[in-house]
């Protein structure tokens, strides 16, 4: 029996008759939508490389590539909401890709939309992500802000590791679909915009910096992949961090407005997958029904109400681990300007990049800014090695931090 959420009774989790036919005619015939972008539309800062091929097509090679990196393995290690759980179910940042790239996946296959693009946009979106979540983000940011003047977010600092500090030639239409994925700006109608090329988007990216949240809020990306993973991130995680919440013991079944507990994840992927292709197919922007958007945002708003400002980190931990970001920040400056190389930032991230860009006849220009080189150290750290070294620079922190108990 379907699912029924009381608060979006009309919100349907199935397609109508009309469009459930076009979208089997889509998927029986192979053939991308007019309004897909093609894997010959590529665009490389050297064109001379990576070239579409049947066998390795563009975006193929650009998903491949991002799982090759260091920094994607890393998002096993990194917190999604629940930082101080002795609880391996709980999910992590490197599911929650892999669940973004699934529900992009089955908005695109229905739409005719390139999936092999969305794959890759979708692995990499968080790919810049820090320890302790969103959380992690807020503090490395209040630090840098302070000292800068520039602002710190996930999505941009993504874009630098695969762009910069990877240094393996990413299309732009990958590069424009991370920085535009904004899973914290959800909109109900998603327009491409008319970027179309690298000196556009270097500007776009430096904007990011300099402004925060005033630029990084009015970007759109340039294909409807990437439209199509911003919306997925929400739909990804919307009814997830739910089940999670539960399976920590934060909430109970019982505690959210539509009654339905933990199956509103199964409810929130129908419902919400089927909206966007109701009222997106064969049209050349991704768009919900209003009672589709309006539940979304609802939901979105009850998590952050019971479950985000909750969350450890964000609760009784979140001073000390302000102030381990905030020392631990001061302590690479220092050591980064000393010059001391058996400092962890030389040891366990400057000479790692390096050997990793010289394969590729590039070199990690660390000492041209100190600070980013400090950001970029800070944001590529594993929950557990944040721990590990805040508590090396102050034994103390091992009071702060949990220790797991499965037994």
């Amino acid at each position: 029996m379907a699912l029924v959420n009381p608060l979006a009774p009309t919100v349907r989790t199935t397609l109508s008759p009309e469009v459930e036919a076009q979208v089997a005619h889509i998927r029986r015939s192979g053939e991308l939508s007019p309004f897909a972008c093609q894997n010959s539309q590529a665009i490389r800062r050297a064109a001379e490389h990576d070239e579409d091929t049947p066998l390795r097509p563009s975006y193929v090679r650009d998903a491949e590539k991002v799982l090759h990196m260091p920094a994607y393995n890393r998002l096993a290690g990194k917190t999604q909401v629940f930082s101080f759980r002795a609880n391996d179910d709980l999910c992590r940042r490197g599911l929650h890709v892999q669940l973004v790239s699934r529900v992009a996946r089955d908005i695109g296959s229905a739409l005719g939309l390139n999936c092999d693009l969305i794959d890759a946009i979708a692995l990499a979106h968080d790919i810049g992500h820090t320890p302790f979540g969103h959380a992690g983000e807020r503090f490395l940011n209040a630090i840098y802000h302070e000292r800068t003047g520039r602002w710190f977010f996930h999505n941009v600092q993504s874009v630098r590791v695969l762009d910069v500090l990877g240094g393996r030639n990413l299309s732009l239409q990958v590069l424009d679909g991370v920085i535009c994925h904004n899973g914290e700006f959800e909109q109900q109608v998603l327009a491409t915009s008319d970027l179309d090329g690298f000196e556009a988007f270097d500007r776009m990216v430096e904007g990011c910096w300099q402004q925060g949240d005033a630029a990084i809020s009015h970007l759109r990306p340039m294909t409807l992949e990437g439209c199509a993973v911003r919306v997925a991130d929400i739909i990804a995680y919307v009814g997830k961090d739910r089940q999670d919440a539960i399976r920590a013991g934060l909430c109970g079944e019982a505690a959210f407005d539509d009654g339905l507990g933990g199956a509103y994840n199964a409810w929130a992927l129908s419902a919400f997958i089927a909206d966007v292709v109701e009222h997106s197919v064969g049209k050349a922007r991704l768009a919900m029904s209003e009672e589709a958007f309006a539940e979304m945002r609802r939901a979105k708003r009850e998590n952050y109400e019971k479950i985000y400002g909750a969350a450890e980190v964000n609760g009784e931990f979140s001073p000390q681990i302000r102030e381990s970001f905030a020392g631990m920040y001061l302590q690479v400056i220092d050591d980064l300007a000393a010059g001391r190389e058996e400092a962890p930032v030389f040891r366990h991230h400057i000479r790692m990049i390096g050997e990793w860009l010289s394969h590729y006849g590039k070199a990690y220009d660390w000492q041209h800014d100190l600070e980013l080189t400090a950001v970029d150290y800070l944001s590529s750290m594993t929950d557990d090695y944040f721990m590990a070294y805040a508590t090396a620079l102050n034994p103390q922190m091992s009071d702060v931090f949990p220790r797991y108990r499965h037994f």
